[in-house]
C-alpha cells in the first residue's frame, strides 16, 4: 500500500506512540497547570461522558464493558477509558476530566463544563430513533445558563468575564449523527428525499453556522470545530454494505466530504472577520480518522476494520451489549464497538490534533498553538 505523506513524519509518529504508553499509565510529564483557564465542550456520543446516563434513550453507556480500562469504571463514556476530549484535557494540563453538564455543580463550572449527548446532532430529529437526548440547539441553550451561572462569581462584571472565557478553549464535534441517524436512515427520516446530498450539507452547515454564532456571542473565542470522521469505514458501516466485510460505504464518506469541505469554508470565513476576535481551527476528522485505518499497523493497530466488542459481522451489526466479553488487546484495536474508537485510538487522535505540523490534520494551527495565543 502506498504510504500516506502523512506518514513520513516518523519523529511525530514516535512521540505519539510514546504518548500512547504514557498516558496508558498516566506517566507522562504534564505541563505545571492548565494552558487554558477552562475547556467546554459540544459534541455527540464521540464525546459524550455521561450526559445521557439518566435518560430514557438506547444511546447510553454506563454499564460494563463501558470504561472496562477507565479508573472510574462505567461513566458513560461510549469507549473502553478516555475519549479524545479525557485526553486533549490532559494534554492541555487539567489535572481532571472535564465534567458532565448533568452534574456540573457551583465552582466547577469555571473549569469548563461538558454538554455532549450521545445520539445528538445538529438538527433536533436527529437521533430521535435512539431516544432523548440534547441536540445541539439545546447544548448552545445549556451553555447559555452556565455563563449565567458564571456572571456570579464574577460578581456581575461582564467584561472580565468576557476576558476570562475569550482565554478558554471550545470544542464542537457535530454532524455525525445527522447522516448515520438521520439522513442515511430513510425508514425512519425523510431527509434523504427532501434533500440532495449537497443541499443537505447546505441545511446543516447554515445551522451549525447560526450555533457556532451562538457560542461566540455568549463568549467563545478560541474554537476547535471537528470534521466529520470517514463514517463509511466503521464496522457498523462495513457490517451493513452489501454484507462485505471490509468494504467502505463510499456514498456514506462522499457526502460526509461535501460537509467537511463547507465546515472548513466555514472557518475560514468566521476567522477571516465574520466573528472578530474569534480564532476558529479546523479539526480534520476525516483525514485522521482516514489515516489511522489506512496505515493502522503504522500506529500500532492490528484490527482496524472489526469493534472490540459486539456482534456479528466485523463486531459491528449489534453494538457492545451489558457484561459482554470484550477483547483483551484492546490497545491493538482502532475500534472499540460498532461505532467508536477505542481509548488508544482517541490518544493517537488527541496527540495528532495537539502538536501536528501539518495542516492535513488542524487547520490554520494546532491546538496547542491556538492554547497559547
Amino acid at each position: 500500500m502506498k504510504m500516506n505523506p502523512s506518514m513520513k513524519h516518523w519523529g511525530d509518529m514516535s512521540v505519539a506512540l510514546f504518548l500512547v504508553s504514557c498516558l496508558a499509565v498516566r506517566a507522562c510529564s504534564q505541563p505545571q497547570g492548565p494552558q487554558v483557564p477552562c475547556f467546554f465542550i459540544f459534541g455527540d456520543s464521540l464525546v459524550d461522558n455521561g450526559n445521557n446516563n439518566r435518560m430514557l434513550t438506547l444511546a447510553r453507556a454506563n454499564y460494563r464493558p463501558y470504561g472496562i480500562d477507565f479508573p472510574l469504571g462505567s461513566t458513560g463514556r461510549f469507549t473502553n477509558g478516555r475519549t479524545y476530549v479525557d485526553a486533549l484535557a490532559q494534554l492541555l494540563g487539567f489535572p481532571t476530566y472535564i465534567p458532565p453538564y448533568a452534574r456540573t455543580r457551583g465552582t466547577a463550572v469555571l473549569r469548563g463544563v461538558n454538554f455532549a449527548s450521545g445520539a445528538a446532532g445538529i438538527r433536533d430529529e436527529t437521533g430521535n430513533n435512539l431516544g432523548d437526548h440534547t441536540a445541539m440547539n439545546q447544548q448552545v441553550a445549556n451553555f447559555g445558563d452556565t455563563v449565567t451561572q458564571m456572571r456570579r462569581y464574577f460578581r456581575g462584571d461582564t467584561n472580565a468575564l468576557d476576558s476570562y472565557l475569550s482565554k478558554c478553549i471550545f470544542y464542537s464535534g457535530m454532524g455525525s449523527n445527522d447522516y448515520l441517524n438521520n439522513y442515511f436512515m430513510p425508514d425512519f427520516y425523510t431527509t434523504s428525499s427532501e434533500y440532495t446530498a449537497k443541499a443537505y450539507a447546505a441545511v446543516l452547515l447554515r445551522d451549525y453556522s447560526r450555533q457556532l454564532t451562538q457560542v461566540y456571542s455568549l463568549g467563545a473565542r478560541k474554537v476547535i470545530v471537528t470534521a466529520v470522521g470517514q463514517i463509511g469505514c466503521i464496522p457498523y458501516e462495513l457490517a451493513r454494505y452489501n454484507g462485505n466485510n471490509s468494504r467502505c460505504n463510499e456514498n456514506i464518506n462522499n457526502a460526509i466530504v461535501l460537509f467537511n469541505s463547507g465546515l472548513r469554508k466555514m472557518v475560514d470565513a468566521f476567522n477571516k472577520g465574520q466573528l472578530p476576535g474569534a480564532k476558529f481551527v479546523y479539526l480534520d476528522s476525516y483525514e485522521s480518522s482516514k489515516d489511522l485505518y489506512l496505515n493502522g499497523a503504522n500506529y500500532g493497530f492490528e484490527v482496524i476494520d472489526k469493534g472490540c466488542c459486539g456482534v456479528g459481522r466485523n463486531n459491528g451489526q449489534i453494538t457492545c451489549l451489558p457484561l459482554q466479553q470484550p477483547c483483551t488487546n484492546r490497545i491493538k484495536y482502532l475500534f472499540w464497538d460498532a461505532f467508536h474508537p477505542t481509548e488508544a485510538a482517541n490518544i493517537m487522535l488527541a496527540k495528532t490534533s495537539f502538536s501536528s505540523r501539518t495542516q492535513s490534520f488542524t487547520y490554520p494551527i494546532n491546538i496547542q498553538q491556538l492554547a497559547q495565543l
